[in-house]
């Protein structure tokens, strides 16, 4: 049967060729044509806490060193901008799912030297938000993780107690306060080591919030990961 199956996959690769996801020409391996994976916005240098596009790499950028976040460390695969904002557009609001699998193998590429975790768990969404977008994409995004990468997937290890308005219709100190209390942990045995995973990273807020309650619920360490930094 591994035979019959390899056979239909190259038969499918030549009568059904793989088109880019971003312009719709004919794709390589990773459903992007040469062109449109070599204008990614590949995030190599960053401050290494928060993620934050920088012109030199940095263990910690100005802000972080005042403020140090409640997470050890940020792993951001690429820079938010063109074109991986179409990508990540019809993957959030659009149910994109293959979209979502390129995301995921993107982020696993910019992930190939982090230390790795116990577990990954996913920024959960609260089910008003779920029932209205139909699926979670930090969800989706993990599950893909967690099959490349072998790493065990958490998913309800984190869960949002109540709505809070859109984060992206606020400034920063408003994020900071709609989200207070927002999230909580299950109760069981919570992993030491675990990596946050979420689709884009903005001020951070959110991430800030779920890393500061699985502290508190008992991980020792909370990495970040997210396909996508705002610069």
């Amino acid at each position: 049967m591994p035979k019959v199956d390899n056979y239909l996959a190259r038969l499918s690769r030549t009568l059904l060729p793989l088109r880019c996801q971003i312009c719709g020409e004919r794709g390589d391996g990773d459903d992007l044509c040469r062109l449109c994976f070599d204008a990614l916005p590949w995030n190599r240098r960053a401050c290494a806490r928060c993620g934050l596009p920088m012109a030199e790499p940095e263990a910690a950028c100005g802000h972080c060193l005042k403020q140090p976040p409640p997470f050890a460390m940020t792993r951001a695969a690429l820079v938010y901008g063109f074109p991986l904002d179409r990508l990540l557009l019809r993957f959030k609001f659009h149910g994109d799912l293959a979209a979502g699998r390129l995301l995921a193998n993107l982020l696993a590429d910019g992930l190939r030297d982090a230390p790795r975790p116990q577990a990954m768990v996913p920024v959960p969404l609260h089910r008003s938000r779920l029932r209205e977008r139909g699926y979670d994409q930090a969800l989706e995004l993990a599950k893909s993780l967690s099959r490349r990468t072998g790493i065990p997937l958490r998913a309800s290890a984190l869960r949002r107690t109540r709505g809070t308005a859109r984060q992206s219709e606020l400034d920063l100190s408003a994020r900071q306060r709609n989200l207070r209390g927002a999230f909580a942990v299950n109760l069981g045995d919570m992993p030491k080591h675990i990596a946050l995973v979420d689709d884009v990273m903005t001020t951070g807020a959110t991430l800030r919030e779920c890393a500061q309650t699985l502290l508190r619920g008992g991980a020792e360490r909370v990495d970040v990961w997210v396909v996508a930094r705002a610069p």
